[in-house]
C-alpha cells in the first residue's frame, strides 16, 4: 500500500467541542471571548438588531387577497380527444379523466386553447379560444358557455 494509491478523503471530520484539553477546543470551545456570538445560538430571522424581513414586507390582509395575478388552468384540444363523442366537458368531467385537480379548477378556472387536432365531436361549455371555438366547430362539435 503506498500513500498515492489511497483514496482521498474529502468531508472534514465534525468539531467534538467540549471534549478537554486534548482536544485543542477547550473552555470557550472556539468561539472567543464573551459578546453575542459566544453565547447561545439565535434564530434563523435574527438579523443582528435590525427590523426583520418579515416586519419590513407589507401586510397582505384579508384571505385570499391577491387572486388578480391567479392565471387559468389551460387545456389544449389534443388533451380532449380522449373523450367520447357527443360528450359534454366540464370542469366536473375535466376531473373526472383526471386532466385537472378539483381544487386548482375552482379556484383559477380552466380555459380551452387550440393547440393540437380534435378528433371527436364535443360540446364545450367551458372558456375557450377563438382558434380553438373554430377546431370544435370544425369537428363537428358546439361551444355554449
Amino acid at each position: 500500500m503506498n500513500i498515492h494509491t489511497l483514496p482521498s478523503i474529502t468531508a472534514k471530520k465534525r468539531r467534538r467541542l467540549g471534549q478537554g484539553h486534548g482536544s485543542g477546543r477547550v473552555k470557550t470551545s472556539g468561539r472567543g471571548t464573551k459578546g453575542q456570538n459566544a453565547r447561545s445560538s439565535r434564530g434563523l430571522k435574527f438579523e443582528g438588531g435590525a427590523l426583520p424581513l418579515t416586519k419590513r414586507l407589507p401586510y397582505l390582509r384579508g384571505k385570499g387577497r391577491n387572486k388578480a395575478n391567479v392565471k387559468p388552468i389551460v387545456i389544449n384540444l389534443s388533451d380532449l380527444n380522449s373523450f367520447t363523442d357527443k360528450s359534454v366537458i366540464t370542469i366536473e368531467s375535466l376531473v373526472e379523466k383526471k386532466l385537472v385537480r378539483i381544487d386548482d379548477a375552482q379556484l383559477r378556472g380552466v380555459k380551452i386553447l387550440g393547440d393540437g387536432e380534435l378528433k371527436v365531436a364535443l360540446t364545450i361549455s367551458l372558456p375557450i379560444s377563438q382558434k380553438a371555438k373554430t377546431k370544435v366547430e370544425k369537428a363537428g362539435g358546439t361551444v355554449s358557455l
